[in-house]
């Protein structure tokens, strides 16, 4: 069963309260799984952080908190398909 992600975006962000340059976050992403020709939206709350610099942009951070949750949704993506690939039809 094929799953694709078809949208990320930073749901959330604020500084750490202890580290400097470290900003904690949380991305909403949607991944559609498609079973039986019907598509399934799972829709994902992702809690991230990124560590920072003075120079970077809102959308710089925004980007690096987005880079990390897609960083886990691929993995995630991975265990479900080789989960599923031991299921049987």
């Amino acid at each position: 069963m094929p799953y694709q992600l078809v949208d990320i975006s930073v749901a959330e962000k604020h500084p750490h309260p202890r580290l400097a340059h470290r900003i904690n976050g949380r991305v909403r992403a949607v991944l559609n799984e498609e079973r039986d020709g019907t598509i399934y939206p799972h829709d994902l709350s992702i809690p991230v952080w990124a560590e920072i610099t003075p120079t970077m942009s809102e959308a710089d951070i925004d980007m690096a908190l987005m880079l990390k949750a897609a960083t886990i949704v691929t993995k995630l993506k991975a265990t479900l398909e080789r989960s599923d690939a031991g299921t049987p039809a």
